[in-house]
Protein backbone atom coordinates (compact mmCIF):
# COMPACT_ATOMS: atom_id res chain seq x y z
CA UNK A 1 0.00 0.00 0.00
CA UNK A 2 3.10 2.04 -0.35
CA UNK A 3 2.06 3.26 -3.51
CA UNK A 4 -1.42 4.19 -2.23
CA UNK A 5 -0.20 6.15 0.29
CA UNK A 6 1.69 8.58 -1.72
CA UNK A 7 -1.65 9.06 -3.94
CA UNK A 8 -3.09 9.97 -0.45
CA UNK A 9 -0.87 13.10 -0.97
CA UNK A 10 -1.46 15.18 2.36
CA UNK A 11 -3.81 13.23 3.69
CA UNK A 12 -1.94 10.78 4.97
CA UNK A 13 -1.35 10.88 8.35
CA UNK A 14 1.95 9.16 9.62
CA UNK A 15 -0.02 7.83 12.91
CA UNK A 16 -2.39 6.07 10.51
CA UNK A 17 -1.60 3.24 7.69
CA UNK A 18 -3.37 4.16 3.91
CA UNK A 19 -5.76 1.04 5.03
CA UNK A 20 -6.78 2.77 7.76
CA UNK A 21 -7.66 6.14 5.95
CA UNK A 22 -8.87 3.87 3.26
CA UNK A 23 -12.03 2.87 5.65
CA UNK A 24 -12.10 5.79 6.73
CA UNK A 25 -13.04 7.17 3.79
CA UNK A 26 -15.95 4.70 3.26
CA UNK A 27 -17.33 5.40 6.34
CA UNK A 28 -17.77 9.14 5.20
CA UNK A 29 -19.27 7.99 2.22
CA UNK A 30 -21.65 5.73 4.26
CA UNK A 31 -22.46 8.89 6.42
CA UNK A 32 -22.94 11.03 3.09
CA UNK A 33 -25.91 8.62 2.02
CA UNK A 34 -24.36 5.92 -0.12
CA UNK A 35 -25.39 1.98 1.04
CA UNK A 36 -21.40 0.95 1.65
CA UNK A 37 -21.41 -2.51 3.44
CA UNK A 38 -18.71 -4.18 5.12
CA UNK A 39 -17.79 -6.22 1.78
CA UNK A 40 -17.68 -3.41 -0.30
CA UNK A 41 -14.93 -1.35 2.03
CA UNK A 42 -13.00 -4.22 2.17
CA UNK A 43 -13.53 -4.62 -1.77
CA UNK A 44 -12.26 -1.46 -1.88
CA UNK A 45 -9.23 -1.07 0.07
CA UNK A 46 -8.64 -4.25 -1.94
CA UNK A 47 -9.01 -2.82 -5.35
CA UNK A 48 -6.37 0.24 -4.25
CA UNK A 49 -4.09 -2.38 -3.22
CA UNK A 50 -4.21 -4.33 -6.51
CA UNK A 51 -3.86 -1.03 -8.50
CA UNK A 52 -0.75 0.19 -6.25
CA UNK A 53 0.81 -3.26 -6.79
CA UNK A 54 0.82 -2.84 -10.81
CA UNK A 55 2.06 0.53 -10.48
CA UNK A 56 5.06 2.37 -9.38
CA UNK A 57 3.06 5.84 -8.43
CA UNK A 58 -0.84 5.33 -7.71
CA UNK A 59 -2.72 9.25 -8.91
CA UNK A 60 -5.90 10.01 -6.83
CA UNK A 61 -8.22 9.48 -9.99
CA UNK A 62 -7.29 6.12 -9.77
CA UNK A 63 -7.99 5.92 -6.17
CA UNK A 64 -10.96 7.43 -7.36
CA UNK A 65 -12.82 5.16 -9.78
CA UNK A 66 -11.43 2.36 -7.72
CA UNK A 67 -14.14 3.81 -4.84
CA UNK A 68 -16.88 4.43 -7.04
CA UNK A 69 -16.47 0.90 -8.74
CA UNK A 70 -16.44 -0.25 -5.55
CA UNK A 71 -18.64 1.48 -3.38
CA UNK A 72 -21.50 2.76 -5.50
CA UNK A 73 -24.32 0.47 -6.92
CA UNK A 74 -26.79 3.23 -7.92
CA UNK A 75 -26.73 6.53 -10.08
CA UNK A 76 -28.15 8.52 -7.80
CA UNK A 77 -24.91 7.91 -5.79
CA UNK A 78 -22.46 9.16 -7.99
CA UNK A 79 -23.14 12.70 -6.61
CA UNK A 80 -22.52 12.17 -3.03
CA UNK A 81 -19.98 9.94 -4.04
CA UNK A 82 -17.99 12.66 -5.62
CA UNK A 83 -18.48 15.15 -3.16
CA UNK A 84 -17.44 13.44 -0.46
CA UNK A 85 -13.88 12.25 -2.25
CA UNK A 86 -13.26 16.02 -2.69
CA UNK A 87 -13.52 16.94 0.53
CA UNK A 88 -12.00 14.04 1.76
CA UNK A 89 -8.77 13.92 -0.06
CA UNK A 90 -8.56 17.27 -2.25
CA UNK A 91 -9.27 19.63 0.56
CA UNK A 92 -6.76 22.25 -0.94
CA UNK A 93 -8.10 22.17 -4.85
CA UNK A 94 -10.40 24.84 -6.08
CA UNK A 95 -14.05 24.41 -7.13
CA UNK A 96 -12.76 25.00 -10.94
CA UNK A 97 -9.77 22.78 -10.52
CA UNK A 98 -12.28 19.88 -9.45
CA UNK A 99 -14.79 21.22 -12.37
CA UNK A 100 -12.30 20.66 -14.41
CA UNK A 101 -10.82 17.11 -13.90
CA UNK A 102 -14.77 16.01 -13.51
CA UNK A 103 -14.88 17.19 -16.98
CA UNK A 104 -12.25 15.63 -18.45
CA UNK A 105 -13.43 12.13 -16.78
CA UNK A 106 -16.52 12.23 -16.77
CA UNK A 107 -19.16 12.64 -20.02
CA UNK A 108 -23.02 13.34 -19.69
CA UNK A 109 -24.89 11.40 -22.81
CA UNK A 110 -27.09 13.84 -24.22
CA UNK A 111 -31.37 13.81 -24.64
CA UNK A 112 -31.75 12.22 -27.52
CA UNK A 113 -28.83 9.72 -27.95
CA UNK A 114 -27.62 7.75 -24.95
CA UNK A 115 -25.90 4.70 -26.97
CA UNK A 116 -22.63 5.94 -27.61
CA UNK A 117 -20.25 9.17 -28.41
CA UNK A 118 -20.93 11.77 -31.15
CA UNK A 119 -18.82 9.29 -33.17
CA UNK A 120 -20.82 6.70 -32.80
CA UNK A 121 -18.44 4.97 -30.34
CA UNK A 122 -19.57 3.40 -27.47
CA UNK A 123 -18.82 5.22 -24.26
CA UNK A 124 -19.15 3.13 -20.84
CA UNK A 125 -18.84 6.16 -18.65
CA UNK A 126 -21.75 7.94 -20.56
CA UNK A 127 -23.88 4.49 -20.52
CA UNK A 128 -23.74 4.72 -16.50
CA UNK A 129 -25.04 8.39 -16.31
CA UNK A 130 -27.20 8.10 -19.54
CA UNK A 131 -30.51 10.23 -19.43
CA UNK A 132 -32.32 6.77 -19.85
CA UNK A 133 -31.01 5.34 -16.82
CA UNK A 134 -31.51 8.47 -14.76
CA UNK A 135 -35.36 9.00 -15.52
CA UNK A 136 -35.73 4.75 -14.86
CA UNK A 137 -35.55 6.06 -11.14
CA UNK A 138 -36.78 9.70 -10.87
CA UNK A 139 -40.46 9.99 -9.90
CA UNK A 140 -42.69 10.53 -12.55
CA UNK A 141 -44.52 13.28 -11.00
CA UNK A 142 -41.07 15.69 -10.88
CA UNK A 143 -40.54 15.37 -14.46
CA UNK A 144 -40.52 18.12 -16.86
CA UNK A 145 -42.22 17.94 -20.06
CA UNK A 146 -39.08 17.08 -22.20
CA UNK A 147 -38.38 14.68 -19.98
CA UNK A 148 -41.95 12.79 -19.84
CA UNK A 149 -41.28 13.08 -23.40
CA UNK A 150 -38.80 11.20 -23.07
CA UNK A 151 -40.49 8.54 -21.05
CA UNK A 152 -43.18 8.35 -22.64
CA UNK A 153 -40.46 6.84 -25.31
CA UNK A 154 -39.33 4.34 -23.07
CA UNK A 155 -42.55 2.65 -22.26
CA UNK A 156 -42.39 1.04 -25.71
CA UNK A 157 -39.23 -0.51 -24.91
CA UNK A 158 -40.98 -2.48 -22.13
CA UNK A 159 -40.52 -5.93 -21.74
CA UNK A 160 -44.12 -7.64 -21.24
CA UNK A 161 -44.49 -11.29 -20.16
CA UNK A 162 -47.89 -12.14 -19.06
CA UNK A 163 -48.89 -14.38 -16.75
CA UNK A 164 -49.91 -18.21 -18.26
CA UNK A 165 -52.11 -21.37 -17.40
CA UNK A 166 -51.97 -24.87 -17.96
CA UNK A 167 -54.16 -25.64 -20.78
CA UNK A 168 -57.36 -28.55 -20.04
CA UNK A 169 -56.46 -30.52 -23.14
CA UNK A 170 -53.02 -32.24 -23.80
CA UNK A 171 -51.56 -31.88 -26.96
CA UNK A 172 -49.49 -34.75 -28.73
CA UNK A 173 -45.80 -34.08 -28.44
CA UNK A 174 -43.02 -36.60 -29.18
CA UNK A 175 -40.54 -35.03 -26.62
CA UNK A 176 -43.40 -34.78 -23.70
CA UNK A 177 -44.26 -37.72 -21.40
CA UNK A 178 -46.07 -40.59 -21.83
CA UNK A 179 -50.05 -40.22 -22.69
CA UNK A 180 -51.57 -43.19 -20.87
CA UNK A 181 -55.05 -42.51 -22.20
CA UNK A 182 -54.26 -42.17 -25.91
CA UNK A 183 -52.00 -44.87 -25.75
CA UNK A 184 -54.47 -47.32 -24.05
CA UNK A 185 -57.28 -46.29 -26.34
CA UNK A 186 -54.48 -47.30 -29.65
CA UNK A 187 -53.95 -50.80 -27.65
CA UNK A 188 -58.07 -51.12 -27.34
CA UNK A 189 -58.74 -50.58 -31.21
CA UNK A 190 -55.68 -53.02 -32.23
CA UNK A 191 -57.14 -55.29 -29.99
CA UNK A 192 -55.07 -55.20 -27.14
CA UNK A 193 -51.89 -55.98 -29.07
CA UNK A 194 -48.51 -53.62 -27.88
CA UNK A 195 -47.67 -50.78 -30.46
CA UNK A 196 -45.63 -47.31 -29.94
CA UNK A 197 -46.35 -45.24 -26.81
CA UNK A 198 -48.41 -41.95 -27.46
CA UNK A 199 -46.73 -38.75 -26.14
CA UNK A 200 -48.22 -35.56 -25.04
CA UNK A 201 -47.68 -32.07 -23.09
CA UNK A 202 -49.85 -29.52 -21.61
CA UNK A 203 -49.63 -26.64 -22.87
CA UNK A 204 -49.61 -23.37 -21.21
CA UNK A 205 -52.05 -20.44 -22.15
CA UNK A 206 -52.22 -16.39 -21.59
CA UNK A 207 -53.96 -16.06 -18.52
CA UNK A 208 -56.90 -13.20 -18.25
CA UNK A 209 -55.52 -9.83 -16.46
CA UNK A 210 -57.58 -6.86 -15.28
CA UNK A 211 -56.08 -3.71 -14.62
CA UNK A 212 -57.65 -1.40 -12.08
CA UNK A 213 -56.54 2.04 -12.82
CA UNK A 214 -57.36 5.06 -10.16
CA UNK A 215 -57.80 8.43 -12.30
CA UNK A 216 -58.99 10.69 -9.42
CA UNK A 217 -57.12 13.77 -8.46
CA UNK A 218 -54.46 12.16 -5.91
CA UNK A 219 -53.65 10.00 -8.92
CA UNK A 220 -53.35 12.62 -11.77
CA UNK A 221 -49.60 12.67 -11.56
CA UNK A 222 -49.28 9.02 -12.48
CA UNK A 223 -52.53 8.13 -14.04
CA UNK A 224 -51.27 8.99 -17.49
CA UNK A 225 -48.05 6.83 -17.15
CA UNK A 226 -50.43 3.82 -15.85
CA UNK A 227 -52.44 4.35 -18.57
CA UNK A 228 -49.31 4.05 -21.25
CA UNK A 229 -48.47 0.69 -19.15
CA UNK A 230 -51.47 -0.47 -19.58
CA UNK A 231 -51.72 0.25 -23.25
CA UNK A 232 -48.41 -1.63 -23.87
CA UNK A 233 -49.89 -5.08 -21.80
CA UNK A 234 -53.34 -4.57 -23.72
CA UNK A 235 -51.20 -4.51 -27.13
CA UNK A 236 -49.28 -7.65 -25.95
CA UNK A 237 -52.49 -9.53 -25.68
CA UNK A 238 -55.24 -7.89 -26.46
CA UNK A 239 -58.05 -10.63 -26.05
CA UNK A 240 -56.83 -11.24 -22.61
CA UNK A 241 -56.51 -8.17 -21.20
CA UNK A 242 -59.18 -5.73 -19.82
CA UNK A 243 -58.76 -2.55 -17.94
CA UNK A 244 -60.72 -0.18 -16.70
CA UNK A 245 -60.49 3.32 -15.09
CA UNK A 246 -61.80 3.96 -10.71
CA UNK A 247 -63.08 7.41 -10.06
CA UNK A 248 -66.61 8.51 -8.95
CA UNK A 249 -67.55 5.57 -11.32
CA UNK A 250 -66.33 2.49 -13.18
CA UNK A 251 -65.31 2.81 -16.56
CA UNK A 252 -64.03 0.35 -19.29
CA UNK A 253 -60.84 1.78 -21.58
CA UNK A 254 -59.89 -1.27 -23.05
CA UNK A 255 -61.39 -0.43 -26.86
CA UNK A 256 -59.64 2.52 -26.09
CA UNK A 257 -56.46 1.17 -25.76
CA UNK A 258 -56.70 -0.97 -28.57
CA UNK A 259 -55.07 1.14 -30.88
CA UNK A 260 -51.80 0.56 -31.62
CA UNK A 261 -50.39 4.26 -31.62
CA UNK A 262 -50.64 5.33 -27.72
CA UNK A 263 -51.14 8.97 -28.09
CA UNK A 264 -53.98 8.18 -30.05
CA UNK A 265 -55.10 5.67 -27.64
CA UNK A 266 -54.64 7.86 -25.02
CA UNK A 267 -56.76 10.43 -25.90
CA UNK A 268 -59.81 8.09 -26.70
CA UNK A 269 -59.75 6.87 -23.47
CA UNK A 270 -59.51 10.39 -22.33
CA UNK A 271 -62.85 11.10 -24.22
CA UNK A 272 -64.34 7.60 -22.54
CA UNK A 273 -63.68 8.60 -18.75
CA UNK A 274 -66.15 10.88 -17.69
CA UNK A 275 -64.45 11.34 -14.30
CA UNK A 276 -60.71 12.08 -14.84
CA UNK A 277 -59.38 14.06 -12.00
CA UNK A 278 -62.36 14.07 -9.68
CA UNK A 279 -62.96 12.51 -6.39
CA UNK A 280 -62.73 8.85 -5.70
CA UNK A 281 -65.26 6.16 -4.27
CA UNK A 282 -63.01 3.05 -4.33
CA UNK A 283 -65.51 0.72 -2.25
CA UNK A 284 -68.50 1.48 -4.13
CA UNK A 285 -66.52 1.06 -7.58
CA UNK A 286 -64.85 -1.94 -6.99
CA UNK A 287 -68.32 -3.46 -5.57
CA UNK A 288 -69.72 -2.50 -9.14
CA UNK A 289 -67.00 -3.91 -10.74
CA UNK A 290 -67.58 -7.26 -8.98
CA UNK A 291 -71.30 -6.79 -9.75
CA UNK A 292 -70.97 -6.60 -12.84
CA UNK A 293 -67.47 -7.93 -14.06
CA UNK A 294 -66.57 -10.06 -11.28
CA UNK A 295 -68.64 -12.77 -11.27
CA UNK A 296 -68.49 -13.00 -14.84
CA UNK A 297 -65.71 -14.88 -16.58
CA UNK A 298 -63.85 -11.58 -16.27
CA UNK A 299 -62.26 -12.00 -12.66
CA UNK A 300 -62.61 -15.84 -12.37
CA UNK A 301 -59.12 -16.70 -11.81
CA UNK A 302 -57.51 -13.60 -13.31
CA UNK A 303 -54.13 -11.61 -12.22
CA UNK A 304 -55.84 -8.86 -11.20
CA UNK A 305 -53.70 -5.27 -11.13
CA UNK A 306 -54.78 -2.52 -8.61
CA UNK A 307 -53.27 0.87 -9.16
CA UNK A 308 -54.26 3.49 -6.25
CA UNK A 309 -52.90 5.79 -3.44
CA UNK A 310 -55.62 4.23 -1.33
CA UNK A 311 -56.77 7.62 -0.57
CA UNK A 312 -60.79 6.29 0.53
CA UNK A 313 -63.33 9.38 0.52
CA UNK A 314 -65.50 6.46 1.16
CA UNK A 315 -66.22 3.36 4.42
CA UNK A 316 -62.55 1.96 4.48
CA UNK A 317 -64.66 -0.99 5.49
CA UNK A 318 -66.48 -1.41 2.54
CA UNK A 319 -62.95 -1.19 0.67
CA UNK A 320 -61.88 -4.34 2.45
CA UNK A 321 -64.65 -5.86 1.69
CA UNK A 322 -65.07 -5.49 -1.97
CA UNK A 323 -60.94 -6.13 -2.70
CA UNK A 324 -61.46 -9.50 -0.06
CA UNK A 325 -64.69 -10.58 -2.38
CA UNK A 326 -62.56 -9.59 -5.11
CA UNK A 327 -59.50 -11.94 -3.94
CA UNK A 328 -61.82 -15.07 -3.50
CA UNK A 329 -62.59 -14.43 -7.61
CA UNK A 330 -58.97 -13.98 -8.58
CA UNK A 331 -55.97 -15.82 -8.84
CA UNK A 332 -53.52 -13.07 -7.71
CA UNK A 333 -54.63 -9.91 -6.68
CA UNK A 334 -51.15 -6.95 -6.38
CA UNK A 335 -51.59 -3.23 -5.43
CA UNK A 336 -49.23 -0.68 -7.03
CA UNK A 337 -49.01 2.44 -4.90
CA UNK A 338 -47.17 5.07 -6.52
CA UNK A 339 -46.28 6.14 -2.65
CA UNK A 340 -44.99 2.87 -2.06
CA UNK A 341 -41.39 3.35 -3.62
CA UNK A 342 -40.65 6.68 -1.82
CA UNK A 343 -38.65 7.02 1.30
CA UNK A 344 -40.28 7.30 4.69
CA UNK A 345 -43.48 6.02 3.39
CA UNK A 346 -46.06 3.87 5.57
CA UNK A 347 -49.53 2.50 4.90
CA UNK A 348 -51.24 4.76 7.65
CA UNK A 349 -54.04 5.67 4.78
CA UNK A 350 -57.43 4.23 6.40
CA UNK A 351 -57.54 2.66 2.61
CA UNK A 352 -54.33 0.77 2.76
CA UNK A 353 -54.83 -0.30 5.82
CA UNK A 354 -57.95 -2.10 4.93
CA UNK A 355 -57.24 -3.87 1.90
CA UNK A 356 -53.88 -5.25 2.80
CA UNK A 357 -54.97 -8.50 4.54
CA UNK A 358 -56.16 -9.33 0.93
CA UNK A 359 -53.78 -8.85 -1.52
CA UNK A 360 -50.96 -10.70 -2.83
CA UNK A 361 -48.49 -8.47 -3.62
CA UNK A 362 -48.15 -4.74 -2.90
CA UNK A 363 -45.72 -2.51 -4.67
CA UNK A 364 -44.98 0.55 -5.85
CA UNK A 365 -45.73 2.44 -8.84
CA UNK A 366 -43.66 6.04 -9.03
CA UNK A 367 -40.66 5.34 -11.49
CA UNK A 368 -40.16 3.29 -14.53
CA UNK A 369 -38.07 0.68 -12.69
CA UNK A 370 -40.95 0.35 -10.65
CA UNK A 371 -43.06 -0.58 -13.51
CA UNK A 372 -40.23 -2.75 -14.92
CA UNK A 373 -40.46 -4.59 -11.07
CA UNK A 374 -44.33 -4.77 -11.25
CA UNK A 375 -44.48 -6.44 -14.51
CA UNK A 376 -42.19 -8.87 -13.72
CA UNK A 377 -44.18 -9.79 -10.38
CA UNK A 378 -46.88 -10.21 -13.19
CA UNK A 379 -45.22 -12.49 -15.21
CA UNK A 380 -44.85 -14.92 -12.43
CA UNK A 381 -48.26 -14.60 -10.79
Amino acid sequence: MAAAAGALGETTDPDHSAEEILLAFAGAVRAAGVKVTADRSRSFVEAVAQLSGSRTALERLDVFWAGRATLCSAPDELVPYQRTFEAWFSPTHSTAARQETTQTTVSQASWDDDAGTSDGAADPVSAIASRRELLRHRDIASLDSAERALLNRMFEELVVRLPHRPSRRKQLNPHGGVDRVRTLRDQLRRGGEPGPLRRSRVPRKPRRMVWLIDVSGSMAPYADSLLRLAHRVVQQEPHQVEVFTLGTRLTRVTTALLNPDPELALIQAGRTVPDWSGGTRLGEVLGAFNDHWGQRSVARGAVVVIASDGWERGDPALLGQQVQRLHHLARRIIWSNPHRGKAGYAPVQQGIKAVLPHVDYFMGGHSMKSFEELLAVVGNA
